[in-house]
């Protein structure tokens, strides 16, 4: 088994969005010394390299808003002191080119229908329905029309103890530290043991008891790491030392 895209960052992963439409996956890296952030694009069903490294005009106060029917939308900040967004900027999904910008509204939510956004220079917020292609008002928002879009994303879940003795782990993980997984009769662990006086992050897939694909995640890390890994349909993803992107076809 082996990874179907294997990819290196020159900066570390901030963010990973998914346009479910396209099966398109969006990356954010940041390089917090240079204070640049870089934006890229990969194809989950060729492999291929859309773009890579596409930067903006704001070269550090911007970051990946969502990405929908070949369209990823990015955010500005209001500030560098604060976490408040403000402003729009749409980039095609194959090419990174500019497809509008605004810098007035600010993101609500994301639906089949468009984006739900809003003017930040009136009170109370109005929300306004706009395509995601063009960046033009449709409508008011209508909830019971502007649905959610599936994501097909699955997220691994905590194990408690007396199951994690039923997985016939290889090393023997700290307490509370194992999430799976399982997905076509294979389940996927990741899990944090101490080994040689250093905490490292681990990955298993295994098939009933056998390990079958097995990865270090982080190595001589400083405290417990987040969700190490995701499913999406059957395209397993995962970060590697924090800047490399895996991919594996489950």
């Amino acid at each position: 088994m082996m990874p179907f895209i294997h990819h290196q960052f020159k900066a570390e992963v901030w963010r990973l969005e998914i346009d479910s439409l396209t099966n398109i996956l969006f990356i954010e890296t940041r390089n917090p010394g240079d204070k640049k952030v870089y934006f890229s694009s990969i194809s989950l069903e060729t492999g291929k390299v859309n773009f890579e490294d596409l930067q903006t005009e704001e070269r550090w106060l911007t970051g990946i808003e969502c990405a929908y029917n070949g369209v990823v939308v990015l955010h500005n900040y209001q500030s560098e002191s604060g976490p408040t967004h403000k402003g729009l900027i749409a980039l095609d999904a194959h090419t990174g080119a500019l497809l509008w910008q605004d810098f007035n509204s600010a993101f609500d939510r994301l639906t089949i229908n468009g984006l739900v956004v809003y003017d930040t220079r009136f009170q109370p917020p109005k929300l306004m329905l706009v395509d995601i292609k063009t960046g033009k008002q449709v409508r008011k928002y209508e909830a019971m029309a502007d649905l959610e879009p599936l994501t097909n994303l699955a997220f691994p879940t905590e194990a408690e103890p007396e199951l994690v003795l039923s997985f016939h782990l290889p090393l023997h993980p700290l307490e509370n530290t194992v999430h799976y997984l399982d997905h076509n009769n294979l389940r996927i662990v990741s899990l944090h043991a101490i080994a040689e006086g250093t905490l490292r992050q681990h990955l298993y897939i295994m098939k009933s008891s056998e390990v079958v694909y097995e990865d270090l995640l982080n190595d001589d890390i400083q405290k417990l790491q987040p969700e190490s890994f995701l499913m999406h349909k059957d395209k397993l993803i995962y970060l590697k030392n924090r800047s490399q992107l895996k991919v594996l076809n489950l």
